[in-house]
């Protein structure tokens, strides 16, 4: 941070004092600046002065503003303004201290992955929230990416975003996007949907863990192009290049790169469900910390000059392969241990009113993949690095008694409200709060009784059955009030 003399030397633009040059990119310059007022830096992104002559390119420049201003997602790169000074245009949005995915694929390639899978999960967290909104990002690709230094996963640019409700400003026939991060529509420069968004998620998964992705653009003596691979296609299976990779991430990966969309799967929900169901229902605050703890390791993320640099704590892989977790002693220990945590966290919750007094049906394992653990022990499954395989006893030995059954206590339900233009939220006879909330609400599966009320265009009620570990968005726009 700068030092006070050091500040009274920078460059202001309105309410923002310029740091440094970070960047040049198609559209402009980008700075990084700090806002004094609120003590944080941030990006500034200043419009090319050659480029103002041209009004769809301004719109352009400003409609990005307005996409990502209209997205409100830890997931996504937050804008703060857009304002216009002697004539340069700027947008000021969230400064992400931490590389680009681009800048990590050239470091490190191809990811663990687990980790290629809980980046892509963060990513389609907040590929859902966009297309909530009714936007589709159109440009996602791995400079797109960013990764602070807390693990945290973000979207950036939206550029080219377009409405999905909206005819937009591109043309038929135009190119929009980044080669090769483009689905086969739109190298037809054809209309798109969120299914192009998934397509081009498909191509990010597959370089993550492959370290190249599936579609190259063809050399002087190839014998086909480009666009002819992704409306036929052809590209190495993913376990080809890797063996290591599971065999669900690549069925997901075929599944997001059919050329036809009709035949894709068909929203981000169920990408984001998919994978939440094979990496154990894992939290986003787990998340941040297992990829910010595999970027520490390998040097990917770096304090800044002058910053201390923070680790994420781990358990020891030493401290389960000491002698006392070797033998027969090993088949029960582990599972008691987590049987036992199990059952006094079922216990706190049925206290205070988490959790319903019955535990839910455990969630079915699919025998062709199976889930390193059951949903409901996400947390325990980080904290021991992986799964607790189930060891043959000694030969000769007999177990003394039958393991611990274990304990399946649900996982309560993530629930984030929104109304328009603001409402007083209230659930069953609990206390009630006001939106804009940005903190989800942890409810327990079952039965609720949602109320939106508004003192001038009054009153909606909700019924909402609730799945374990479920995350759902509840919003609501009273038909009284102006549009926005």
């Amino acid at each position: 941070m700068p030092t006070a003399h050091a500040r009274s030397q920078l460059k202001k633009l309105g309410s923002f004092e310029i740091i440094e040059e970070i960047g040049q990119g198609g559209m402009g310059v980008v700075y990084l600046a700090r806002q004094p007022a609120l003590e944080r830096n941030v990006v500034l992104k200043k419009m090319r002065r050659d480029l103002t002559i041209d009004p769809s390119a301004v719109e352009r420049f400003e409609r990005e503003a307005r996409a990502a201003a209209a997205v409100h997602h830890q997931n996504v790169v937050a804008v703060y303004d857009c304002f216009s000074i002697r004539g340069d245009h700027y947008i000021a949005e969230e400064y992400v201290d931490g590389p680009d995915l681009r800048s990590v694929l050239e470091e490190a390639k191809p990811l663990e992955p687990r980790i290629a899978a809980l980046i892509g999960l963060e990513v389609m967290r907040g590929l859902e929230e966009i297309h909530a909104r009714g936007i589709v990002h159109r440009d996602l690709k791995p400079s797109n990416i960013l990764i602070g230094t807390g693990g945290e996963t973000k979207i950036a640019d939206f550029g080219i975003a377009l409405d999905g409700k909206a005819f937009g400003l591109t043309r038929p026939g135009t190119l929009m996007g980044s080669i090769p991060y483009l689905s086969p529509e739109q190298m037809l420069g054809e209309r798109v949907d969120y299914r192009s968004d998934l397509f081009v998620f498909g191509i990010l998964l597959y370089e993550m863990i492959t370290g190249a992705p599936p579609f190259e653009e063809s050399g002087e003596d190839a014998k086909d192009t480009l666009l002819e691979r992704m409306q036929s296609g052809r590209y190495p299976s993913p376990r080809e290049r890797a063996d290591n990779i599971p065999r669900y991430l690549a069925r997901l990966i075929k599944s997001c790169l059919h050329p036809k969309p009709a035949k894709r799967i068909g929203t981000a929900t169920e990408v984001r469900r998919h994978l939440e169901r094979r990496l154990g229902r894992i939290s986003p605050a787990d998340c941040r910390l297992q990829i910010a703890t595999w970027f520490w390791e390998r040097g990917l993320i770096r304090p800044a000059e002058g910053q201390t640099e923070v680790r994420p704590v781990s358990v020891p892989s030493s401290l389960f392969r000491s002698s006392l977790l070797k033998g027969p002693v090993a088949r029960w220990l582990v599972p008691t241990a987590i049987a036992s945590l199990l059952i006094g966290l079922g216990l706190a919750g049925s206290a205070f009113g988490i959790f319903s007094p019955r535990s839910s049906d455990p969630v079915p394992l699919d025998p062709d993949e199976p889930v390193v653990m059951q949903e409901q022990h996400s947390t325990i499954a980080a904290l021991l690095e992986g799964p607790v395989a189930e060891t043959e006893p000694d030969a000769g030995s007999t177990p003394d008694a039958s393991p611990p059954s274990p304990v399946y206590a649900p996982a309560p339900a993530s629930v984030r409200f929104a109304a328009w233009p603001w409402a007083e939220v209230r659930i069953e006879e609990g206390p009630s709060f006001l939106t804009p909330r940005a903190a989800p609400l942890a409810l327990r599966p079952g039965s609720h009784v949602v109320v939106f009320e508004h003192p001038t265009y009054g009153r909606a009620e909700y019924a909402l059955e609730l799945a374990p570990g479920e995350e759902r968005l509840i919003r609501h726009v009273f038909e009284k009030a102006p549009r926005p």
